[in-house]
């Protein structure tokens, strides 16, 4: 059986696709060298706005067309979508031979085996992880699964369940494992990392898996995504500052900062304390780079509340924002609310918080010019090399244009020379901290913008 994986969503989905992966092949399957070529055609869907819904329906009405065009003779939706909307699916696209919820995704090998497809037996066993993304030394590490938080908008927890650690050995194994396969930068995610540890309640919390990663693996960039700022306590900021190979970047999701819209959302915390941790951080970690999110048109946000959010992001100055507009999940406390904020409304406000932001993210790039930093190579082409400096995650934060070619994964000590279109930065290389190299001769390459994208994503 020749296998495709098409994944939507957030990056604990590309880890979950990754894992689907690898026991498919440990069951015998192989990776199909195209989609087209794929028997069978595995989609991981997104379930969390209506754009990620839209956007997994596409991909999926996509793969049941190349079971007339490719070669496709069973086609499988997983994940978040059809946890919640299985009946629906099941009616709207029949083209779809299995449906398998978040719930039932270890169900997959059985299912494909009771129609001929794979074997029953492990024949030959891949590790619990394949590989599935563009940069093979960018990984993601999944540490728990689930959320025990109630807010308003969010349908997570009825999607993905209760907040479940992941054994601590098994996760510094997972992490060795991707170490042996390439990795130079591990993106540790979960839905809240820093409710990590909680309910095992065996003394290890995110703090003490940190230095077990550190201690046991030799991984360069350990980077933390997604932490409630509850969790993020002065035991975590100390291991931060203190490990120099975890970045000192956290991405804490804010959503607000209009009192009033907090409590609608159900959100923990209010403006003054977000003030304050945001100014503790920022004093316990030198050189703290903090990420958030905001949700714009949330229902009952007036123009003095979005006017406040506004004022707020101009006083904290966060390095980077990511905003969405409210829509709707079927089955959260915030779809029993009117939902009175027009369509057209929330893009003009989203619009002005993305307008302010970026001029701000630009001014916190533009005070790092001259600074020489670490960063890491992405892609090398012939008119461009690609980096990010340790302050840009993949795929979210932008990226560093390089002056130099050097081989995609190495870890090089740069020098920042400018901005390019407020989010991205160039840079002049001064040396390979991976290996001991050859010296190179700079080259010089026009600064270009970047597009990306592919089936399904």
């Amino acid at each position: 059986m020749k296998v495709g994986v098409v994944t939507l969503g957030c990056d604990k989905n590309t880890v979950d696709s990754e894992r689907y992966l690898a026991e498919l092949l440990a069951h015998g399957a192989e990776l199909a060298p195209t989609m087209e070529d794929a028997e069978v055609v595995v989609v991981n869907t997104c379930g969390f706005i209506d754009a990620a819904k839209r956007e997994s329906l596409d991909a999926i009405i996509e793969a049941g067309r190349l079971k007339q065009s490719g070669s496709c003779r069973t086609l499988v939706a997983i994940g978040c979508m059809v946890e919640r909307h299985r009946a629906e699916l099941r009616e709207v696209l029949p083209e779809v031979d299995i449906l398998l919820g978040t719930s039932d995704a270890d169900q997959l090998v059985g299912e494909l085996h009771a129609r001929g497809l794979i074997a029953s037996e492990v024949l030959a066993h891949p590790g619990v992880r394949a590989f599935t993304g563009e940069l093979p030394h960018v990984r993601y590490l999944k540490v728990s699964e689930g959320c025990d938080h109630g807010c308003a908008f969010c349908a997570i927890p009825l999607m993905r369940g209760r907040h479940r650690s992941f054994a601590a050995a098994d996760v510094v194994r997972e992490a060795q494992l991707l170490e042996a396969q390439g990795a130079r930068e591990i993106n540790l995610v979960a839905q809240d990392l820093a409710h990590y540890g909680r309910d095992t309640r065996d003394g290890t919390g995110l703090p003490e898996l940190l230095e077990r990663l550190v201690r046991q693996t030799s991984i360069p960039w350990i980077r933390l995504l997604y932490l409630y700022s509850a969790g993020i306590t002065p035991r975590l900021l100390q291991v931060v500052a203190d490990e120099p190979r975890i970045l000192p970047y956290l991405d804490m999701p804010m959503q607000h900062a209009a009192d009033v819209v907090l409590a609608r959302m159900r959100r923990p915390e209010r403006k003054r304390t977000i003030r304050e941790k945001v100014t503790r951080y920022r004093d316990a970690v030198p050189d703290v780079v903090i990420r958030t999110t905001c949700i714009v048109g949330f229902p009952g946000e007036t123009d003095t509340d979005f006017e406040e959010l506004l004022a707020f992001l101009e006083e904290t100055r966060f390095d980077r924002v990511g905003a969405f507009t409210y829509s709707a999940q079927e089955g959260t406390r915030a779809a029993e609310l009117n939902d009175d904020v027009p369509e057209s409304l929330k893009r003009e406000r989203l619009e002005r918080l993305t307008e302010l932001q970026r001029g701000i993210t630009a001014e916190r790039n533009e005070e790092r010019i001259g600074r020489r930093v670490q960063a890491i190579v992405d892609r090398v082409a012939p008119d461009s090399v690609e980096a990010r400096v340790w302050w840009q995650a993949h795929d979210v934060d932008g990226i560093t244009l390089l002056d130099t070619a050097v081989d995609p994964g190495s870890l090089v000590e740069v020098a920042v020379t400018g901005v390019v279109d407020d989010y991205d930065l160039s840079a002049s290389f001064i040396r390979d901290l991976s290996t001991a190299r050859a010296a190179r001769k700079p080259i010089q390459l026009p600064m270009l913008g970047v597009a990306t994208g592919s089936f399904g994503r």
